[in-house]
Order: structure tokens, then sequence, then C-alpha cells
């Protein structure tokens, strides 16, 4: 990482603590999990983009979600494949609420809650029938995934993310434990920017991952 002048001291504190917690081995943070890396998933995008430079003031301008979202709370970043939740019992409404969808409803740490903010997040440009990449460091395997994409008209820079503006389009059977898993999904009509929604209950326990991407159709 490049060290740069100004960097408020509790923020680099956080980070440097956030990374020797990484190297631990079933530390349950960084080094363990998944998400989706292709169309990125938010914070995983940040990340990719600018973990190794994340002290850049030009972020703030170049990419303001993520800037926001590193001041808020660098670890949601590192932690990027960490964003699960323990025991939803397949009832997800119920423990996410609207306006917490990209954070998983994780109200309690604030970990993850930069990652609900309304604005212009990067997009990842896709056709009409694309793939989603996950990547499953842990090999967890899946029970199965859900991928949602919003409906036409939906303005994720403007408007938070409800339940109601998704549209389920792909439900898969199980996934055998694997490092990567694609899922196929095809749409209709639908038109430049939206969110596409990944829930992936994995198999080892009951543990589910809620992952929003950014995307444009093309």
């Amino acid at each position: 990482m490049r060290a740069r002048f100004g960097v408020r001291p509790a923020l680099l504190l956080s980070v440097l603590a956030a990374l020797l917690i990484a190297l631990v081995p079933g530390s349950g943070t960084a080094s363990a999990h998944g998400s989706v890396v292709d169309p990125a998933s938010r914070n995983y995008g940040c990340w990719q983009r600018w973990g190794s430079d994340f002290q850049n003031p030009a972020m703030a301008q170049q990419d303001p979600m993520c800037w926001q979202a590193w001041q808020d709370n660098p670890n949601a970043m590192w932690n990027w494949n960490g964003l699960y939740r323990n025991g939803s019992a397949g009832n997800f409404q119920a423990v996410v609420p609207d306006g917490q969808l990209c954070s998983g409803g994780h109200t309690e740490s604030g970990r993850y809650n930069s990652l609900d903010a309304v604005g212009p997040w990067k997009t990842t440009n896709v056709a009409p029938n694309f793939t989603v990449h996950l990547y499953d460091q842990a090999s967890h395997g899946a029970d199965y995934f859900l991928v949602y994409v919003t409906r036409q008209g939906f303005d994720p820079t403007t408007q938070p993310l409800r339940w109601s503006d998704l549209q389920l389009l792909t439900r898969t059977g199980k996934y055998a434990p694997s490092n990567n898993y694609d899922i196929d999904v095809h749409t209709s009509g639908l038109t430049g920017r939206h969110v596409v929604y990944t829930i992936w209950q994995a198999s080892h326990m009951d543990q589910t991952y809620f992952l929003c991407s950014d995307v444009n159709f093309s």
C-alpha cells in the first residue's frame, strides 16, 4: 500500500487491524467464505479497484460510492467475502428489511451499512443473457442460488432497494462444494442501470449470503 499524508489515524489503525486478522487462519473474516465477483458485488468491486490504494483522495471524485464505503468502515471491503447471516431458515424478508438488502440487514454491527447507500455505484456492463460468477473460497457448496434483477424503472441512484423492487429470474438446484460457481441468467426487455441481487444458500449450514451487484444492460 502506498502511504499518504493526512490519513486519519483511526482509519489507518482499523485497516491494519483488519489486515492482521485476515492473515489468521480460521479467523472467519477475509480468509474464508465468498461473494459474487462478476458482475462484482459492491464491496468486492471496491476492494478490487481500491484495495491497494484505499487512501487515494482521487477516489472521492472517481468512485464516490466506494469512497463513502471506505470512509464509513474499511472492514466492509477487507471482509468482502463475509457478508452472510446464519439461521435465516429461508425467511429472508423477515431478517433483511427493505432498504437494507445490500448489507444483509447487518444494522447491529454496522460493518456493511455503507453498501445500502443510494447513489451512482460503479456498474458492470452485461448483455440481456449473462452469467453470475461466484467465488467460494471455503468450498461451502450451495443448496441453491436465487438471482433477482430490479424491475425496469427502478433507479438505484435515487431509491433505496426494497424487496418489491426485485423480480426473481433464476432459482438453481444444489451445487457441489467448489471454488467457482456459474449461474446463467436470462432477461427480457431490461435496459440501463439495474441491481442484480444474488442470494446464496450455503450447504454446510444454514448460512445465507446477500449480494448486490450494480449492472448496466447494454
